[in-house]
C-alpha cells in the first residue's frame, strides 16, 4: 500500500498553455487524485501494478510542455509526513490530512 504523487510545474503564459494545464489538473482530479497543493496531487495505490498503471496514465495525459515528477511513497512514509496549516481562511477550509478513500481502507 502506498501513494503516488504527481508534482508539476507547467507553463501558463499563453491561453493554450493555461487550457492545457487546467485540463491536466482536472484529469488528475477525475482520475481519483487528491489536490495537496495547486501543483501537487496524490492518490492511494494498493500495489506496484497499480503504481505502474497510474504512472503510465500520467505519462499519457501530461501536457507536452512543462515538468511533471512522479514519486511513490509507502503508506508508512506518507504517515510520517507532517502538515502545518496556517491561519488563512483558504487553508482552514482544507483537510490537514487527506483521508484514505473508503474502498482502499477495505484492502
Amino acid at each position: 500500500m502506498g501513494w503516488i504523487m504527481a508534482i508539476f510545474d507547467l507553463p501558463v503564459l499563453t491561453p493554450h498553455e493555461r487550457r492545457s494545464a487546467t485540463k491536466f489538473r482536472n484529469w488528475l482530479l477525475d482520475d481519483g487524485y487528491l489536490m495537496i497543493q495547486y501543483s501537487v496531487y496524490a492518490r492511494p495505490c494498493v500495489s506496484y501494478e497499480h503504481l505502474e498503471k497510474h504512472t503510465q496514465r500520467i505519462v499519457e495525459n501530461a501536457p507536452l510542455s512543462g515538468f511533471v515528477r512522479i514519486i511513490f511513497f509507502t503508506d508508512k512514509q506518507w504517515q510520517l509526513g507532517i502538515n502545518i496549516i496556517g491561519n488563512s481562511n483558504y487553508l482552514r477550509s482544507r483537510s490537514a490530512e487527506p483521508e484514505m478513500p473508503e474502498q482502499i481502507i477495505f484492502w
